[in-house]
């Protein structure tokens, strides 16, 4: 092997050239990371309506609730790997890794299905203490389900070992999307009073409430749980970047018509919003003050909610093509359009190459 002396000053320039490629290279990996492209669609069987969606990136499983039963679907292939029954009027899903479960809110017969991750097949069903239960969330320091009762107004806090309520929380509003962070906060928007609520995880209490205004209608959350950040989505096209130790509005950013959920990617540093106009904006957090809006990618009208794999920066969307809506009436004044047959389907969004 040949020896090698260099100078001080040829060792200083290799240096500043090393330094110059690693900065090079980290500005072209965050370039790459704004410009999202749709790289997939899954044709997906149903004509049902739809709500949340969630994502078992150990076992590759979109799960993706429809009126009456969630669908499970392949990420990879994109087939239906089995259908868990028995859920009217499923709005989500929670997942338990630890403990191998999986929970369904099931808002017409105010109920928590349970499920195993692994066989996809019912375990139990739980009975929730108000009425509509919509958003369900996992936290898992200490085992607890959370399902947000929508008219109940209130949360049920569930053991998700035993499988009881072991709690109830009032809310005094409506419930919506729910993130935790690592002091034992669980936090939620409640939509019809523009706020944020808090929960201390510990105590089931909510110790703090913050308004959020110009925010219309919160419904999505994330959380930047390093920098201390909320993101809030709001039906007037408003993404909401909120403390979440002191509350205070750090600042808004515009985002795309009809948002309904949101995803932080710690990795590339970028905040995901899901617009049921047919966009996804993506935002680059430049600092955790300053956000740029770097792209409004083009998905699919109804495209509202969304999952993240962080695993592989993959964003997961459902939509279809609709109908038209039959005539309001006293009983239905605001009748839904219906979905055409055979037109529902997955969308993937990924990261350019």
């Amino acid at each position: 092997m040949k020896n090698f002396n260099f100078s001080k000053s040829t060792m200083i320039t290799l240096g500043a050239l090393a330094l110059l490629q690693t900065t090079l290279l980290s500005s072209a990996q965050a370039s790459t990371a704004d410009k999202y492209e749709i790289v997939s669609r899954f044709p997906v069987a149903g004509n049902e309506g739809w709500d949340f969606l969630a994502i078992d990136g150990k076992r590759n499983h979109l799960f993706v609730s429809r009126s009456d039963h969630v669908q499970v679907i392949d990420t990879k292939s994109g087939k239906l790997v089995a259908n868990i029954t028995d859920t009217a009027g499923v709005h989500g899903v929670a997942i338990a890794q630890d403990l191998n479960l999986g929970f369904t809110s099931n808002g017409k017969s105010d109920t928590v299905t349970v499920f195993d991750l692994d066989s996809l097949q019912t375990l139990d069903t739980i009975k929730t203490t108000g009425a509509a239960p919509d958003v369900i969330f996992y936290y898992a320091p200490l085992k607890r389900v959370y399902s947000f009762n929508g008219h109940g107004g209130n949360v049920s806090v569930i053991d998700a070992v035993s499988r009881k309520v072991i709690d109830t929380i009032a809310v005094a509003g409506r419930p919506e999307f729910a993130v935790s962070d690592s002091q034992g906060h669980i936090f939620f928007n409640v939509e019809d009073k523009g706020e944020i609520a808090v929960i201390d995880a510990q105590s089931s209490k909510i110790v703090k409430r913050w308004a959020i205004a110009p925010c219309d209608e919160p419904s999505g959350l994330a959380i930047d749980d390093k920098q201390h950040r909320l993101f809030s989505v709001c039906s007037n096209k408003k993404m909401m970047v909120v403390d979440s130790l002191s509350g205070k509005i750090v600042t808004t950013v515009d985002i795309g018509e009809s948002p309904d959920a949101v995803a932080f990617d710690p990795d590339l540093g970028i905040v995901l919003v899901s617009n049921g106009g047919g966009t996804l904006t993506v935002v680059h957090q430049d600092t955790p003050d300053q956000y740029t809006v770097k792209a409004n990618l083009p998905t699919q009208k109804g495209a509202k909610t969304l999952a993240f794999n962080p695993e592989n920066h993959q964003v997961y969307l459902v939509s279809a093509k609709f109908g038209k809506p039959a005539e309001p009436s006293k009983e239905v004044p605001h009748p839904r359009a219906p979905v055409l047959p055979n037109t529902f389907n997955v969308l993937v969004a990924a990261p350019k190459n």
